[in-house]
């Protein structure tokens, strides 16, 4: 037997977990030391009721070591009878699991025994923290612990021992399904806190896991600290998930229509027993930082200069649903850098959130949808790519009387662009309401330093559900910027159906020439935006899993100043079929027609190419090809050609990735455009390499090498972390820019050394 730890060695930093699964056949305890406990002399309260999970109370916890061995499991119910969600929609799980869960006065605690037939054949996945746990073997549970079906914290596990949360929001749905800007394809680390589930959110807790013949097991421990819940229940809303990689298998303890998933919390079941405390629990975590920095493109930096400086953030629970966070001189050295984009758009790019200060709790402050997010975090301490110093704010954010409650406020300094010093304050409110209903209000103020610089922005939104196929969203805004008056409002109405066999959707949204949401992403103002999508699903007898024909179509109809009402911006009719096999390896096929119209001449960034004024449609060729990603060797590839803009493009992209167990990882990035236009021809390129080696889940080495010629650089970044607790620990951080072409040269060079920790000073 081998056992995985996602811990350091000591025992003394496996303190904290999460809420899982339990219970199938009963047999004697002493057969093997993962099998699950017998109950028939156990003193257990027998098998619950179906959807109803009970935790048992417990003065001698378990330990954390993922061996659920510990005499103490059998006196929990065990949870058992998963129900696939794939491929047999409602069909008893090809495999056995069982759960149990304990609670003690510190920590929920749960034990899985995830039985499989073929051991051998377990996908372990990457060693490293939030790894993309549907590329592996996984067991995933979320409690809803303010049983409102919207909201909920997400703990999860791999066979190699990783952590896994996160915190879902107005049940994943986010900002609603968005066509119009182009998805960006950003996978693992890269995903943000954007929309309905915040994968980079990082709680306090513990996992460990184990595996021999029988299959794989894990235990977990989520102290009461980590989650945030209110007085008025005692009852939360509780569901499992366990994917068995090797058949692309998802199992439900609480049973989810294929149409849905497990964020989906109105199909969860019930978790009783808990009696969580009331009391209040205070952490600061500290930060001391060293770095060494030179700018090559500031000829007045002769030589590296070096720095020192600390800060810190501080979290309090104000109850046990509000949480009031502080930060001092907030530095952010430790996180992942983006992955670069190619953009031959007259728009902007959206990059997501992943500092850490703006995690919590970040889906209460969501109001929008992809194409008009009315606040987005990552305005504030950032300018032109650039950091902006945060000298310090505090947010406070939860439940409170049945509200979710949030205000932030940021004072951020002058940067070396002259930036000016800023004030940023945002307030929002909102109330759940039965079956996926919701209404609230937002507030966002940026006030400058110099009189007269200010940015506010107020909107007021809601959601309806009708039954559980159909949901209705909505919101009406409006800001307010000096020298900007009238056509300043938004609105936007979306209607979204989806069953097993259909899924549709519709939009209708209107941004005025001067709405103007500073601390928001609009990549575009002054049009109204049409959208309506609609998918079959068939489920073939044999060969696919599934083919998914689709059709969808968006167009922008300008409402500008200077252009012809209605003009059409830009537009895209989508012809395409998905064809997925069992494995998950898939096909899409399609064509799309595409309509742009420039009421001003465009040039293309990174070119000398300038586009004149002008309607210019055509039709473009669309191929997307995917292996099995859980394999060693997995290929993601996409072709384009066709039609662009005066003239045609051609472009492909493809991602390479190869693993060697758990503890090695590559992966090469390609874009390659080229570019055939009237106006000039050019080519685009970006290729990017991650390399990975993990030692354990929480002491890693990874690298990150990007080379673009639109903006003529190649960039390297190395981090070494070594991880304690929600994301706490050592750091060691290496950057280079170096120019390629025009920029010939270095243009910088960094080198980072931070060390930060979670210390309770309050509770625990």
């Amino acid at each position: 037997m081998t056992m995985t730890r996602s811990s350091f060695p000591s025992r003394g930093f496996l303190s904290l977990a999460s809420v899982l699964l339990a219970a199938l056949p009963l047999c004697p305890i002493g057969a093997r030391a993962q099998q699950a406990p017998n109950n028939a002399n156990g003193g257990s309260p027998g098998t619950p009721a179906p959807g109803v999970a009970i935790a048992a109370r417990t003065d001698a916890p378990p330990v954390i070591d993922g061996v659920p061995d510990d005499a103490v499991w059998r006196t929990a119910a065990p949870l058992a009878d998963f129900t696939q969600r794939e491929p047999a929609d409602g069909q008893p799980a090809s495999e056995p699991t069982e759960l149990r869960i304990l609670f003690d006065r510190d920590a929920v605690y749960v034990a899985v025994w995830a039985y499989d037939s073929q051991a051998s054949a377990i996908v372990p996945g990457e060693s490293i923290r939030d790894y993309e746990v549907t590329d592996a073997d996984a067991v995933i549970m979320v409690l809803d612990t303010y049983n409102d079906q919207q909201n909920g914290f997400v703990f999860g596990t791999t066979p190699a021992g990783i952590e896994y949360d996160g915190q879902v929001a107005s049940q994943g749905s986010g900002g609603g399904f968005f066509l119009g800007g182009g998805m960006n394809n950003q996978r693992r680390f890269q995903r943000g806190a954007g929309g309905g589930f915040n994968k980079n959110w990082d709680g306090s807790w513990t996992v460990a896991t184990s595996r021999d013949a029988e299959g794989w097991y894990a235990e977990f421990r989520i102290p009461f600290s980590t989650l945030r819940y209110g007085s008025e229940t005692d009852t939360w809303g509780f569901n499992v998930s366990r994917r068995i990689r090797r058949l692309n298998e998802e199992d439900f303890w609480a049973a989810v229509p294929r149409e849905f998933g497990l964020y989906r919390l109105d199909f969860a079941g019930q978790l009783t027993g808990v009696e969580p405390p009331f009391r209040r629990a205070a952490t600061v975590t500290p930060y001391v930082l060293g770095s060494s920095i030179r700018d090559y493109t500031d000829a007045s930096q002769t030589s590296f200069g070096q720095q020192a400086e600390f800060g810190g953030e501080a979290k309090l629970q104000v109850t046990q649903g509000l949480t009031l966070d502080m930060t001092v001189n907030t530095d952010f050295a430790q996180v992942e850098v983006d992955d670069q984009q190619v953009n031959l758009t007259r728009f902007s790019l959206l990059f997501p959130e992943k500092r850490p200060f703006f995690l919590e709790n970040a889906g209460f402050f969501t109001v929008g949808a992809g194409g008009a997010d009315l606040f987005f975090s990552r305005r504030i301490g950032i300018s032109g790519g650039q950091p902006v110093p945060i000298t310090g704010g505090g947010r406070l954010s939860g439940r409170v009387a049945g509200l979710n409650v949030g205000l932030l406020h940021i004072q951020t300094g002058a940067n070396e662009l002259a930036d000016p010093e800023d004030a940023y304050s945002v307030a929002r409110i909102a109330r759940e309401l039965p079956n996926r209903s919701r209404v609230g209000g937002l507030f966002v103020n940026r006030a400058g330093s110099v009189a007269g610089d200010y940015n506010r922005t107020y909107a007021i939104d809601g959601s309806v559900g009708f039954g559980d196929q159909l949901t209705l969203t909505s919101f009406v805004a409006r800001t307010e910027t000096p020298d900007l008056e009238g056509a300043d409002a938004a609105w936007n109405v979306t209607a979204a159906w989806s069953s097993s066999r259909f899924t549709a959707n519709a939009t209708v949204r209107e941004i005025g020439e001067n709405f103007n949401p500073e601390v928001g992403f609009l990549p575009r103002n002054g049009h109204r935006y049409l959208q309506l999508f609609g998918m079959w699903t068939h489920r073939p007898a044999s060969m696919f899993r599934e083919i998914r024909p689709h059709v969808s179509y968006f167009t922008y109809r300008t409402r500008r100043t200077g252009v012809e009402r209605g003009y059409n911006e830009s537009a895209r009719w989508h012809v395409d079929s998905h064809w997925q096999w069992h494995s998950g390896m898939e096909l899409h096929t399609g064509a799309n027609y595409i309509t742009e119209g420039l009421y001003e001449s465009f040039a293309i960034p990174g070119t000398e190419v300038v586009v004149p004024t002008g309607t210019y449609a055509g039709w473009e060729s669309q191929v997307v090809f995917f292996t099995d990603q859980s394999r060693p060797v997995a290929l993601n590839t996409r072709f384009n050609w066709g039609s662009f803009l005066s003239g045609s493009k051609r472009t492909t992209t493809a991602d390479l990735t190869l693993r060697r167990g758990a503890r090695t990882s590559a992966g090469l990035r390609l874009s390659y455009n080229d570019v055939m236009l009237p106006e000039g021809e050019f080519t685009a390129t970006l290729a990017g390499i991650n390399l990975g080696y993990f030692f354990t889940p929480r002491i890693y080495l990874q690298s990150l090498i990007q080379y673009s010629d639109q903006i003529d650089t190649w960039s390297a970044n190395v981090r070494f972390g070594w991880l304690n607790t929600a994301g706490t620990g050592l750091f060691i951080v290496y950057n280079e820019v170096q120019g390629i072409e025009a920029l010939t040269g270095p243009l910088g060079r960094s080198v980072y050394l931070k060390f930060t920790r979670q210390l309770n000073v309050l509770g625990g």
